[in-house]
């Protein structure tokens, strides 16, 4: 895990640990949350891990309503009117 509050920088728009996004995973619409995690060193092991079952996922999302999710970078949009969220 990270050992930095958070790499997201006021008035950056990447995709980094601490940017505030939406998760798109239903097709009735997205969910607000901020990235807590990035998984990229694993994710890019799938081959490596000796299996094809229960891919890793890039990046730990903590959603407003208390979810943790894992997801890619295909299921994430950064949350344009929100700014850049602290990590504890």
């Amino acid at each position: 895990m990270s050992d930095q509050k958070s790499d997201a920088q006021s008035g950056s728009r990447e995709l980094v640990v601490g940017a505030r996004v939406q998760v798109r995973r239903d097709p009735d619409g997205s969910v607000p949350g901020v990235v807590i995690e990035d998984f990229a060193d694993l994710s890019q092991s799938e081959g490596l891990l000796g299996r094809d079952w229960a891919p890793v996922h890039r990046w730990a999302v903590a959603l407003d309503d208390g979810r943790l999710v894992f997801v890619d970078d295909g299921e994430l949009d950064l949350d344009a009117e929100a700014q850049p969220a602290e990590c504890a």
